[in-house]
């Protein structure tokens, strides 16, 4: 037998066969001995949690559960009944008539009544006798006719509202009952910092989820710009916080409450939380707090400006680079800011010696000062700053949309390139683009419209921004008219007198 079949015989595939498989399976078990090698060594040897970092991680761990047990029984769910009345359905008409002919349309008109459940969180800040007040927001309880206080021990009682405050969103109701409920201990949310714990209580979602407490830390502090004009800086923070924790506090580690949670920024349907929540700082609600009680309302004081925060053309005109503040583009005749020596193109940047950083602090500032109050308001003008003493005054809904008292009653700001390409201007244009004229101001008895370019004051050329706020500051003590531009044609304004 040659070598050839020799290699092709039965004999030897089947001892090649034999010998590969015994290859096979010592590879396999050697590979199987060192991966399990490692796994029996983790069985003889498991891991150990350090003893002082379980230990502090307990410490922490005790605290947010003593914070939780001091802070829920001040906490209640606010449960809201809102009524409110509708046209009925009218059948009358085309096509009921059309089809069936007319009918007796005094029925169909009739208004019905519709009756809507709410529900929000509220904490309990002070009581007289028998009678709990718990501070809340103000669009909890807004629109009810109908206001329960639900506590945490499973008792419900019938509340009333205390008073309401549309501009910082608190309101207050109180509830009456011998039972005892321990006060919230209020911070100082002004110590409140970038980092802090922050714990969130409340009544998320409805009753399944109520006196609900959820944990993170204050992302941010002095944010602006709440819902339906709201000026409080708020405190931003991760807590987990969704529709029914409004009202509820913000508590730090201490267990005490920093703000009132308030509302939540959401690009999630329906508003669901996505770690943007944002609380009223409790600092301003303090005085809120003693004047529901009081008088059942609030009082702001008022100084008599329109403010606005200018872009950047008119800061390089006006020469405020690296300031803060706010702007006065408007002023009331005969207001505290009027009659103190406030003009129209003021910047303020301090009150009392506090700087502002812009309009909605300047606004809580002097909303915080009472009636009577002499403060001092430093502004830039002609790019030098100026002391200016005002005696504030109590602010009223009437004195404040006085709108023919807003004097001049027209915001201006300089020519730029995109106005020119939006309005089709020459690039030699000339004037300050009039941006608003405020319904029923001087401005507006006079003529204004938006589109204008005011080129002239009491027959003084301007060509600045700067100049615009002197002319008007130094040449209108008694009456004001304004040379303009539009379109192609030149015009004078008709002349007010003060």
């Amino acid at each position: 037998m040659n070598i050839i079949q020799k290699l092709s015989s039965k004999n030897l595939f089947i001892f090649n066969l034999v010998l590969i498989g015994a290859i096979f399976g010592f590879s396999l078990a050697f590979l199987s001995f060192s991966c399990s090698t490692p796994k029996a060594r983790a069985q003889e040897a498991p891991v150990v949690i350090p003893e002082d970092a379980l230990a502090t991680a307990e410490e922490l761990q005790t605290v947010f559960h003593s914070v939780s047990e001091k802070l829920l029984p001040s906490v209640v769910e606010l449960k809201t009944i809102s009524v409110r009345r509708q046209q009925g359905p009218n059948f009358n008409g085309i096509p009921w008539e059309f089809f069936f002919g007319p009918r007796d349309r005094g029925p169909n008109n009739q208004e019905r009544e519709y009756r809507s459940q709410g529900l929000g969180s509220g904490i309990i800040v002070r009581r007289r006798d028998n009678i709990y007040y718990a501070l809340t927001n103000n669009h909890v309880v807004e629109e009810a006719t109908e206001i329960k206080v639900a506590t945490k021990d499973g008792k419900e009682y019938p509340a009333e509202l205390v008073g309401k405050d549309e501009r910082k969103d608190l309101a207050m109701v109180s509830f009456r009952t011998n039972d005892y409920y321990p006060l919230a201990v209020l911070g100082d949310s002004d110590r409140v910092a970038v980092g802090d714990w922050a714990i969130a209580i409340g009544n998320p979602l409805g009753e399944q989820f109520s006196f609900s407490v959820t944990l993170g830390i204050v992302s941010a502090v002095g944010r602006t710009g709440g819902p339906g004009g709201n000026i409080n800086d708020f405190i931003q923070t991760d807590a987990p916080i969704n529709q029914g924790n409004s009202g509820g506090p913000l508590v730090n580690i201490r267990g005490e409450v920093v703000g009132i949670n308030t509302w939540i920024a959401s690009n999630i349907s329906g508003g669901g939380n996505v770690g943007l929540g944002f609380a009223i700082p409790i600092n301003n609600t303090k005085r809120s707090i003693d004047e529901f009680i009081e008088t059942g309302t609030t009082s702001y004081g008022w100084l008599g400006v329109s403010l606005m925060e200018p872009n950047r053309e008119m800061i390089v005109g006006l020469g405020l680079e690296n300031r803060r503040g706010a702007l006065a583009s408007q002023v009331f005749i005969g207001s505290p800011a009027d009659n103190g020596g406030i003009r129209p193109g003021d910047f303020i940047t301090h009150v009392n010696g506090r700087e502002m950083r812009g309009v909605n602090p300047l606004q809580m500032v002097v909303g915080d000062l009472k009636p009577g109050d002499r403060a001092t308001f430093t502004v830039i003008r002609d790019r030098q700053p100026r002391d200016i003493q005002v005696r504030i005054e109590a602010r009223t809904e009437q004195a404040a949309a006085d709108n023919r008292k807003l004097w001049p009653g027209v915001t201006v700001v300089p020519l730029t390139d995109e106005i020119r390409q939006n309005f089709q201007l020459n690039s030699n244009a000339r004037g300050l683009f009039v941006a608003q004229v405020i319904s029923g101001s001087p401005a507006d008895i006079m003529g204004l419209r938006q589109g204008d370019r005011i080129t002239s004051i009491n027959g003084e050329n301007i060509n600045d921004i700067a100049a615009f706020y002197r002319v008007l500051r130094e040449r209108t003590a008694t009456e004001l008219w304004f040379g303009i531009l539009r379109g192609d044609s030149s015009l004078e304004s008709p002349r007010f007198r003060k």
